[in-house]
């Protein structure tokens, strides 16, 4: 069955419960100007290789301050790096929603589509 509310719906399957960012999905492939608090760095393996990542929270739009989702994960880029980030600090960014796959069938995760910020740039301290 599935629940609908303000910031996801989650779909309940035989043994997970998946939440997919519906604000998100609302503005899928526009680049649009959003805030996030930096949490940590870490990391993740793609393809052999290991890679480091950023963990951003409370994202939202800038403009409407519209809360889009509790957490994103992004991969540390130059313009994360540049910024030298500490825990807590407000961070003002431009990026375009994407969508991407997650789940693995491998592991019994089921597969579904969720949306991500892709392509961060203009990044700036609040």
């Amino acid at each position: 069955h599935m629940v609908v509310d303000t910031e996801s719906i989650t779909t309940t399957a035989p043994s997970s419960v998946v939440k997919i960012r519906v604000d998100l999905q609302v503005i899928n492939e526009v680049r649009t100007t959003f805030t996030g608090t930096f949490e940590k760095y870490g990391t993740k393996r793609g393809r052999g290789k290991k890679r480091c990542t950023v963990l951003m929270l409370n994202i939202c739009e800038l403009q409407t301050s519209k809360p889009m989702c509790d957490h994103l994960w992004f991969n540390r880029t130059k313009g994360f790096e540049q910024l030298q980030l500490t825990k807590g600090q407000q961070v003002q960014f431009n990026a375009r929603v994407k969508t991407y796959r997650k789940g693995s069938i491998k592991r019994g995760i089921p597969i579904v589509y969720d949306y991500k910020l892709s392509h961060p740039t203009k990044f700036k301290k609040l």
